[in-house]
């Protein structure tokens, strides 16, 4: 007689401990190192930096770097420290990306779900004017409204918010229109859930991970901008220790004091480059087809 076989197999199998679960996430250690030590320099800023950045020293000014112990990365035409400047530009970069993004994603968040759940004249309406701003080149817009606002921080975090909510709305309603006329939504209809409650409970949930990728990628779009506009002299105030403002003093002196133009550009290339490269690992670890097939 054959042996009956079990109606129920028991997984007896541990759950992952968190280093299993973190060697099998892959993650990428180089960029989130260099994410890292950005942002503690930006919150420890006043502690690590070795020299005040706005105070100038003409004694010791166009000094080389790694000439002397007390300015590693030289100085500036002002005898202001680079190494300073840098430290504290990272703060100046934090303080004017993390806001401006905070509001281009709740902006581009909210007119997405709304465009994409209700559809008909109010998606049309909403998208014509996404399209209108998306248009327009991101630095032709951002200059237009430094212009009339005139400079200062939290005129350029305007400016870098209304140009980038529109990248926003255009991914989440895509998304949003894959996903209102599943089983569960056209569910949540039958049984008179309001609209709010449906955006907020069964739509917002299946977006994240978009507005998560699409998040990161755009961080190195609005650092750029931002000393872009710096660099313009159109961002922040002249001396303020910001990284496209060490690049616009600096690219007088490309032959004489190469250094003052050269750090900051370097800075801004390696942050930009490590937010991307997160933002590539963030989609192919929340794509479960990426996933299951690595």
């Amino acid at each position: 007689m054959a042996a009956e076989t079990p109606a129920l197999i028991l997984d007896n199998r541990a759950p992952a401990s968190w280093r299993q679960r973190i060697k099998d996430a892959r993650l990428p250690w180089i960029p989130i190192t260099i994410l890292l030590v950005i942002v503690f320099c930006a919150i420890f800023a006043n502690l690590i930096s070795p020299y005040d950045p706005r105070e100038n020293d003409v004694r010791n000014k166009t000094q080389p770097p790694f000439a002397s112990a007390g300015h590693v990365l030289g100085t500036d035409k002002l005898g202001k420290d680079v190494l300073s400047r840098l430290i504290h530009g990272s703060r100046t970069m934090l303080q004017v990306t993390a806001p401006s993004i905070i509001v281009a994603i709740l902006a581009g968040t909210m007119v997405g779900l709304v465009s994409g759940y209700s559809g008909r004249w109010v998606d049309s309406a909403l998208m014509r004017i996404t399209d209108a701003v998306l248009g327009f080149p991101s630095i032709l817009v951002a200059l237009l409204i430094v212009t009339y606002l005139g400079t200062g921080v939290w005129n350029v975090m305007i400016a870098i918010a209304a140009t980038q909510w529109a990248r926003f709305a255009r991914m989440i309603r895509g998304e949003v229109l894959s996903v209102r006329d599943r089983d569960f939504v056209v569910l949540a209809q039958i049984y008179g859930v309001s609209p709010g409650m449906i955006v907020w409970r069964h739509l917002f949930p299946n977006v994240i991970n978009t507005l998560m990728v699409l998040t990161s990628v755009s961080i190195g779009q609005v650092i750029l901008l931002e000393a872009s506009l710096s660099f313009l002299g159109l961002g922040l105030k002249v001396g303020d220790p910001a990284w496209g403002i060490m690049i616009a003093e600096g690219r007088k002196l490309l032959t004489q004091a190469w250094w003052i133009a050269l750090f900051p550009g370097l800075i801004i290339t390696i942050v930009v480059m490590a937010f991307n490269f997160f933002g590539d690992w963030l989609r192919d670890y929340l794509d479960p087809r990426l996933r299951r097939a690595g």
